[in-house]
Order: C-alpha cells, then structure tokens, then sequence
C-alpha cells in the first residue's frame, strides 16, 4: 500500500534576513529530510534574501508579491489556490499577517480538511492594532506555536489567547555551525546583531559606549528604519570613532566572528535567536531583563541581564565581562551547555514533528 505524502506549507509575512524567516528556513530544511514528508514555504511579499536561501537548498518558494491593502485580495486569492491545488494537509503561518491571511483563507476550506496552525513570535506591545487582529485571527487555528513562556503569556493578556491553545516550541541552533574562526585579535570588539529598530533600544547600547570612553569599540550589525536616528545619536554623544555600522550580513557568524561580546538591549523580544546563535559560537551575551530574553538567558550563569532602559548598568554589565576573564570564560562554558541541552535543532525538531503530527520523528541529519 503506498505511503501517503505529507504536505505541509510554512507560511511567512516575509523572508528578509531576521530571527523568524531563519526559524522557517532552518524548520523547512529539517521537515524536508522527513521520510514521507513535503514541505514547501510561502511568502506574502516578495522572494527575499531568506527565499533565495530556501531555493538554493531545493526547497519550492512561493512568493505571493503582497504590498499591503492595495493588493490583499490578489494575494488572498493566491493563497487559497496554492492550499487548495497543492493540496496541502497542514498550513503552519508566522507572524501577524501572515495569521491573519491565514485566518482568512481557511474560511473557504472545509473544516477537517486542512489542519491550520499558527505561530506568534513577538512580545512587543506595539502595535496595538496587531493584537486586536491576532485576537480575531487565533480563532481560526487548531493550536498556536510559541517560541517562549512570555510570548503566550503576552499574547494571552494582549489576544485574549487561552493558554491550553500554546504549545512552546524554543528556537533552535545546530551547534555545529556556528564553530567559527575568530578574525579579530583585540578582546574589546563589542557587537549588535539585528534589526534596527525602536524596540532593540540601540541608543542604550550607545549611551553605555560613550560612558565606557575609549575601552570597547561598537560594531552594528543589522538595517532596518533607526538607521538614520542611530547615525545621528553617534554623531551627537561624539563617538563616530568607536562605532561602526555594517549593514546587514547574511549570516550572523560573519557578525559574531568580529565580535568579543554580544549585547541585546532590547525592552521586548519573542525569545532572541541571535543570543542562542552567539552563544553556541562561543561569544558571551549580555541581554535586558525583559520578556523573551530572560526566557533564554539565565543571570550570572549563561549571560549577564540588566535592567530595560538602564545604560549604566549595561556599560557596568559590559566591563565586567571584558575585565574578568574567569566569569567570561564561565559564562561561555555554560551557555554553550546549555545550547546543547536545550536549543539544539535535534531536540526542536522532534517538537514540530509533533505539533504537526509527523509520525516519523528521528532527527534528520543535515549536511
């Protein structure tokens, strides 16, 4: 008797370079080494460098070419005849508007027919229209994936989401990547990895680099729309010498092998993949008390967390580690352990497989 094909379709606001469009990427590779297993991954907007990635690894790309309201119905439309003619059994979705085009598009589906999950990936309060339109859009999905304790208990004060609908599912890593070559010969290299954006709070990271005078250098990884207002803070606290912004980088270990300490000063985070990355590569992170964060990094034992908001505590947190060599050397052993015990994509895997109800849950090997 032949062996019914699973068809499984991750769905994605965009795929850009960022934390979430890597998860889909790295889920997408994994459930495709699956005996009995197609997976396919769905944009809502364009191809995107993330896209170009999935295409080079074989996986099928569809981008549905969204634009906002101008074009819904068109990409609407697409989606619905990529579901229905692809005959996909499960659609799994990631992030707000892709939820809700989701939400939308099981309406015309029989119930029972396709299995329609969903995943939030954010604890940022803003905006709040967002949550208004999770809270409509959550209703269509049989479970929702969580990558941290805090992101289901956000989406439940701020969704109106019942916590028996989560299902925690962390980010993961394969430590075996991120065996990275130090390029660097100086030991106060000090870097940022990620969007530039409101919520990361990088004008903290700057305000700690100014208090900290000539004894670190600052390294910005990362584009997004504070780009302009970081330039301007860098000029005004005078620090154009000791702060570099690089862009955007395709991969984060062309980041991390420059770096000595990595910093994530943000208020709010769905979990951080980058401090899980940088720690797995052997580079100690310092990271706020915030929702997400403290999900991942434990105090004094994986990482440094400092107060949201707080400069000087973070240039403190930050010379610490720079100076004391036996609680930077204790602080990467650790976080490398605890990488391995519980944010490898071995253990990951195995947790999708069972949201998606996936029979076959061995750990496939990626080359």
């Amino acid at each position: 008797m032949a062996v019914q094909v699973r068809r499984i379709l991750l769905l994605i606001t965009d795929l850009e370079i960022g934390g979430t469009p890597t998860v889909v990427r790295e889920l997408a590779t994994r459930l495709n080494l699956m005996p009995h297993v197609k997976c396919e991954v769905a944009s809502l907007s364009q191809l995107g460098p993330v896209g170009q990635q999935l295409r080079g690894k074989g996986i099928q790309v569809h981008a549905l070419g969204g634009r906002g309201i101008s074009n819904a119905f068109s990409v609407m439309t697409q989606l619905i005849d990529l579901v229905r003619f692809g005959r996909f059994d499960t659609v799994l979705s990631f992030l707000i508007h892709a939820n809700a085009m989701a939400g939308a598009a099981s309406l015309f589906f029989k119930r029972g027919h396709v299995r329609w999950l969903q995943s939030i990936q954010t604890t940022q309060p803003s905006p709040h229209w967002h949550w208004r339109l999770q809270r409509r859009a959550h209703k269509r999905a049989e479970r929702i994936s969580v990558p941290s304790p805090s992101v289901s208990r956000v989406a439940n004060q701020l969704a109106g989401i019942p916590l028996n609908k989560f299902v925690v599912i962390p980010n993961g890593v394969d430590p075996d990547e991120f065996k990275i070559d130090r390029v660097r010969t100086g030991g106060s290299q000090v870097g940022f990895i990620g969007r530039l954006d409101p919520i990361k709070r990088i004008p903290d990271l700057l305000h700690a680099t100014k208090i900290l005078g000539n004894s670190i250098d600052l390294h910005i990884f990362g584009a997004g729309r504070e780009r302009e207002h970081i330039q301007a803070e860098i000029r005004r606290m005078g620090i154009d010498g000791r702060v570099t912004l690089h862009g955007a980088v395709p991969r984060p270990q062309d980041a991390l092998k420059q770096i000595d300490l990595l910093v994530l000063p943000s208020s709010a985070e769905g979990f951080g993949l980058v401090l899980i990355e940088a720690m797995a590569a052997g580079v100690p992170v310092i990271g706020t008390n915030a929702p997400g964060i403290s999900d991942v990094v434990k105090n004094n034992e994986t990482g440094l967390l400092v107060p949201v908001g707080s400069p000087p505590e973070l240039a403190e947190a930050i010379r610490r580690v720079m100076e004391d060599s036996a609680l930077r050397h204790r602080l990467i052993a650790r976080a490398q352990e605890d990488v391995r015990e519980r944010f490898t994509w071995n253990a990951v895997i195995r947790q999708y497989a069972a949201l998606l109800e996936i029979e076959s849950i061995e750990p496939p090997v990626v080359g």
